[in-house]
């Protein structure tokens, strides 16, 4: 091969290379984002938890400085606030949503929505038994957990049900809502289970991360659509009910 027939081929291949990177800029920045570093941030945290009992040092304080605040009507009203951040009241949430699609023959975006709830559920199941890390017994906890801690079950579900409502309504008139009522819902799911003394905060961190990354994770290869503007009386995009051509190879 002549060197300018080589040059020319370099050429070709390096405008290749950019046009296609162009096209796909924004799935490669939500990629990184979205998915790579939640993860490099829950690969630090489950490491330095699997190598060390202790954690984190600044985990004991955090919990100690909340732990100031108790009070008698605190403890009740933070061991009530905890049940809306459970799998047994996210799960009826997300079977009364899901109906809805079903309903509206938004069966991809069902598919979706489901297997991001219920893989949140199995990966926080599976990895609290990998990682068999105790909870904290600082003091005597008003509402009581007994499997293991890392990484918050609470803390996953809550925000996995968040993450993905914010990307089944992206766009849409829902979308800013769903953000700003779902991060004061994620929030409050989190304080109670440090006010509660069940988790240390690297748990809620963790199941924060592994959350947000399975669920953009698993909409990256669903696909889930919803709709423009928030109109989900109209009739489904045809992807909603057909497999696309590469599903079907």
């Amino acid at each position: 091969m002549m060197k300018s027939d080589f040059g020319k081929l370099g050429q070709s291949f390096l405008n290749f290379f950019r046009q296609l990177l162009i096209a796909h800029w924004r799935s490669l920045l939500l990629l990184f984002i979205g998915v790579y570093l939640p993860l490099q941030i829950f690969g630090l945290l489950a490491v330095k938890v699997w190598e060390s009992e202790g954690g984190f040092p600044w985990d004991e304080p955090i919990l100690v400085a909340i732990h100031q605040s108790s009070r008698a009507q605190l403890d009740v009203f933070a061991a009530k606030l905890t049940l809306a951040g459970s799998s047994r009241t996210v799960i009826p949430i997300v079977s009364v949503i899901g109906l809805g699609f079903l309903l509206k023959r938004r069966w991809r975006t069902l598919t979706y929505i489901l297997t991001a709830a219920l893989g949140s559920i199995i990966i926080n199941r599976t990895t609290k038994e990998f990682m068999h890390r105790i909870r904290p017994h600082l003091w005597e906890s008003p509402s009581p957990e007994l499997n293991f801690s890392f990484p918050s079950g609470h803390a996953m579900t809550s925000m996995t049900l968040v993450a993905a409502l914010v990307i089944l309504t992206w766009g849409s008139v829902w979308c800013w809502l769903i953000l700003i009522v779902g991060s004061l819902y994620v929030l409050a799911i989190g304080w109670t289970r440090l006010y509660l003394g069940v988790h240390f905060p690297s748990d809620i961190l963790a199941g924060w991360m592994v959350s947000v990354a399975w669920a953009i994770g698993v909409s990256l290869i669903i696909k889930p659509h919803l709709t423009q503007s928030g109109v989900i009386t109209e009739a489904p995009p045809v992807e909603e009910t057909t497999l696309l051509r590469q599903e079907t190879e």
